[in-house]
């Protein structure tokens, strides 16, 4: 599945929530089946900086020339939304990542109910992703 096939999947799952505090249960739930990162990635080293809450995150490409990233964030909205980024990004190649406008963030509208320090949160998240793809893609090269 593409990354824009993916992301029409959760735009359609996004649209059948009437209001923002059920799509707000939804992203809890979404952080509850993100893939757990292991404690060793649980350090300074892999913490997103920009977040007001702690995310950690890892990015390993695998021999199918694709990335897959596990996270953990100590707060359940954060965790939420870095768990709807993976849901997407995941299991994609670094062109793929890299080359991906995230367009369905504004789409469900999610962009447009947060507080300023999760946008500038999300943000961060993104840029950490994009950071990802580009260093394994040069790994690779």
């Amino acid at each position: 599945m593409t990354i824009q096939e993916r992301e029409n999947e959760l735009i359609e799952e996004f649209s059948m929530f009437d209001d923002w505090d059920s799509k707000y249960e939804y992203l809890i739930e979404l952080g509850k089946e993100l893939p757990k990162i292991e404690e060793k990635y649980r350090t300074e080293q892999y913490k997103i900086k920009g977040c007001q809450s702690q995310v950690w995150l890892h990015a390993e490409m695998k021999e199918d020339g694709k990335i897959y990233f596990t996270a953990d964030s100590d707060a359940i909205i954060t965790k939420g939304i870095i768990a709807l980024l993976i849901k997407v990004i995941s299991g994609s190649t670094p062109d793929e990542i890299i080359n991906s406008d995230m367009d369905y963030i504004n789409k469900i509208g999610l962009n447009q109910h947060l507080s300023p320090t999760r946008s500038n949160g999300l943000l961060s998240m993104i840029k950490q992703i994009k950071l990802y793809a580009i260093a394994l893609k040069t790994k690779t090269n």
